[in-house]
Formats: C-alpha cells, structure tokens, sequence
C-alpha cells in the first residue's frame, strides 16, 4: 500500500511539471484525486468580445448623433425657407398686350399652316410686311451660289410663312373681285417656293436657279397686286 501512495504521488508531481512547463495549462489536484484544467484563452477571448461590442456600440452612437445633426438641419432650412406665390396662368390667346394669338401655335385645332407667333396687323401694315418678307426671299440668291442648302432652306421656310400669313390678312380685306385673281397669284407663288426648296433639298443647283427665277416673277406679279 505504501509503494502505491508512493508512484501514485510521484506521477502526480511529474504530470503537475509537465503541464506547468508547457505554460498553456494549470493543473491542481483536488482531495478526490480528480483533475482540474484552467484555461487560459476564456480570459482573451473575453476581452477580445468585450472590444468588439465596445466598438459596435461606438459606431451606433455615432450613426445616432449624425442622423440627429441632419434632422435638424433639415428643420433648419425648412423653417428659413420662404414661400413662393405664383398667380393664376394668363387668360387665352395671350392675355398680354402684344401677345394676343400666343395660343395659336400650340392649337391643334387650327390648322398647322394657321399658327402664328406673328401679331396681325391691318390690311395696310400686313402688306408691307409682306414686302419686307418678299425681299428676305429675294436675298436667298446669295446661299444658292455658295450652295449652303440648309440655309436656304431654313430662310425660305421661315419667311415664306410670315409672307403667308400676311397675304391671307390682306386677300380677306380685298373686294370679291379681286380675291380671286390674287389667291391665284398666290397659289402660284407658293408652287414655285414649294419647287425652290425641293431643289435645296435635292442640292440642284440648276433646277434651284430655275426655281429661283420663277421665284422673282411670282413675287413680283403678287407685290404689284397689294398696291
């Protein structure tokens, strides 16, 4: 019985200097001869949880406090906002002195040769502005010899409207009998523009010469007509 209780208290001494040499364990026997293990890495990873969280809490707090500086200067701005009247829209057809048919050429029930942003004038002042677009017509010549189609073009459209337009104001105010001969001066005016910006757009410069020469001769028999 001794030489047992003696191995057995030497292999505990043996087993008790292993482990403490190994430094990763502490052994301690207890009165029952059974063992306990202590572990040192609980500790560690105790404290590495702690940080972690530590540090998640730190970024909520944070988040918090800038969700509470833009909620507040978000208040701010709208408290120093000032606010902004706006009237009722114009009446129709404009509403305001020298836009009296501004509706017109957003009105689809007109139709599309009808709409004008030009104001009409009385008979007298419509012809002379169809003079002065009869000119602008005339000045295109000097595109047709640098061959610039997209001017002539873009002239030719524009001014032939406006020249339209005032032609349709003066034939209304003519007499039966000279509506008719006029309508067909113009009817004929408006082929021979029609046949000048085909050959701009074909970029013919002899079939836009031609157009052009009968160009003259319309304009000029429908200008002798407006008086």
């Amino acid at each position: 019985m001794a030489s047992m209780a003696g191995l057995l208290g030497s292999s505990q001494a043996v087993l008790e200097g292993s482990l403490q040499l190994s430094g990763s364990r502490s052994l301690s026997v207890a009165s029952n001869n059974r063992v306990t293990v202590a572990r040192p890495g609980f500790s560690v990873r105790a404290q590495q949880v702690s940080s972690e969280t530590e540090t998640s809490r730190r970024a909520v707090l944070g988040l918090v406090a800038v969700g509470l500086g833009v909620g507040s200067f978000a208040k701010d701005g709208l408290a120093a906002a000032t606010s902004i009247k706006v009237g009722p829209p114009p009446p129709p057809s404009g509403g305001l002195p020298g836009t009296d048919n501004s509706d017109e050429a957003r009105d689809v029930d007109i139709p599309l040769k009808k709409r004008f942003y030009l104001q009409p004038l009385p008979p007298t002042e419509a012809a002379a502005r169809a003079k002065d677009s009869a000119k602008d017509i005339l000045n295109v010549k000097e595109l047709i010899d640098k061959k610039a189609w997209p001017y002539v073009q873009n002239d030719l459209r524009s001014k032939a409207s406006y020249l339209r337009y005032d032609l349709n104001t003066v034939i209304s105010a003519k007499p039966k009998d000279e509506k008719l001969s006029l309508k067909e001066l113009t009817e004929k005016l408006y082929q021979v523009l029609n046949d000048l910006d085909y050959a701009a757009k074909t970029k013919s410069t002899p079939k836009a010469e031609k157009a052009y020469a009968e160009t003259v001769t319309a304009l000029n028999d429908v200008l002798a007509k407006l008086g």
